[in-house]
């Protein structure tokens, strides 16, 4: 006689009216995990307060300092501590030659880290030239990631004589120092209307230091997302989509591109970051932002006559740059262990 097969459930049973966690996926594990990063969340608060502030430029300017950030007040006067004094007084060191702009009252009504040679209110010009500054960065880095990804992908998807036409292009822009090109294509393009069917862009507009910037970076990040999807066609899932005779199409749409969005999103607050200073280079050498504009750079190029008699004008402008590239850094460090997925995720101790 047959002995009957028994299995014994060895699983240990549920408590009654226990409710099972729902399964969570990678977007939800990574935002826990950025949530967790403290250096990470500390840094993207220091940006955000960075942001808002800059935000107020126009009503600090009007109703708090009551100042005219881009005009010249040579002949101005302003109250501290009850005394009335010139914006811009007539030097006293040696010859009494010059004049030497109101250093910082470190009152936020008026005049808070002193005044330029033309007697503007450099706190108020900061605050404006931060948010024309953060736009730029922030602009330039969505053309670059849109005409990188847009490169990156055709190229690595449908290789052949579209990937050569592409990377032979690549490699020529790739070729010149980053900041020679920028340089060059600044100084040709500063002073000219350019007009691409419906789009025009007028000489002096931010749109030109945006648009210049935003392209002598692509080929540093199409380069990887090329890379990525070239590694992408040989992993197994997609040979699997490709043996069910699944559309090229659809492949591109459910299996590469939601691949490379997690690579475009880590180079979001870095590429921010290296924006930013690469405008604030072409401000200073006076082919970015053009006046009445301002931006940090631009600042720093005002402050640098005055920095033996006021450096707070130059150096203002320099530590917000340090600042808000330190914490875009930082963050975006944060963005990337969080989206890497062969990153252990440590809970607690362990």
């Amino acid at each position: 006689m047959a002995a009957s097969e028994t299995s014994i459930d060895t699983r240990t049973p549920e408590p009654v009216g226990a409710k099972r966690r729902p399964a969570t996926g990678p977007w939800v594990t990574a935002f826990r995990k950025l949530v967790r990063d403290k250096a990470a969340m500390a840094a993207l608060l220091v940006f955000v307060l960075i942001v808002i502030g800059c935000s107020f430029a126009s009503y600090y300017a009007s109703n708090v300092a009551h100042t005219l950030p881009f005009s010249s007040n040579l002949n101005g006067k302003v109250v501290v501590d009850g005394v009335e004094q010139q914006v811009i007084a007539r030097s006293t060191e040696g010859l009494g030659l010059g004049t030497t702009p109101i250093g910082p009252t470190w009152d936020i009504h008026g005049y808070f880290l002193g005044a330029d040679d033309q007697g503007r209110d450099v706190f108020a010009r900061m605050l404006y030239g931060g948010l024309n500054s953060l736009w730029i960065a922030s602009a330039s880095t969505v053309i670059c990631l849109l005409f990188a990804a847009l490169l990156g992908v055709t190229a690595g998807f449908f290789g052949g004589a579209v990937d050569a036409v592409i990377s032979r292009i690549m490699d020529v822009i790739w070729a010149f120092p980053i900041f020679l090109l920028a340089i060059s294509l600044s100084i040709v393009l500063i002073n000219t209307t350019i007009a691409i069917g419906p789009i025009v862009i007028r000489s002096g507009s931010l749109w030109l230091p945006i648009f210049i910037i935003g392209v002598v970076y692509v080929p540093y990040i199409a380069r990887p997302i090329r890379g990525q999807v070239l590694s992408l066609k040989n992993s197994e899932f997609v040979l699997a989509a490709v043996g069910l005779g699944v559309p090229s199409h659809r492949i591109l749409w459910k299996d590469i591109l939601p691949n490379v969005a997690t690579t475009l999103i880590v180079f979001v607050p870095l590429m921010m970051a290296l924006n930013m200073v690469t405008e604030s280079a072409l401000s200073f050498l006076s082919i970015g932002v053009q006046p009445p504009d301002a931006s940090w750079g631009t600042i720093i190029q005002d402050g640098q006559n005055l920095l033996y008699s006021r450096p707070m004008v130059a150096l203002a402008p320099g530590l917000a740059i340090a600042v808000t590239v330190m914490t875009l850094n930082v963050f975006g460090d944060g963005v990337r262990d969080a989206l890497d997925p062969r990153s252990k995720l440590r809970i607690g101790g362990d």
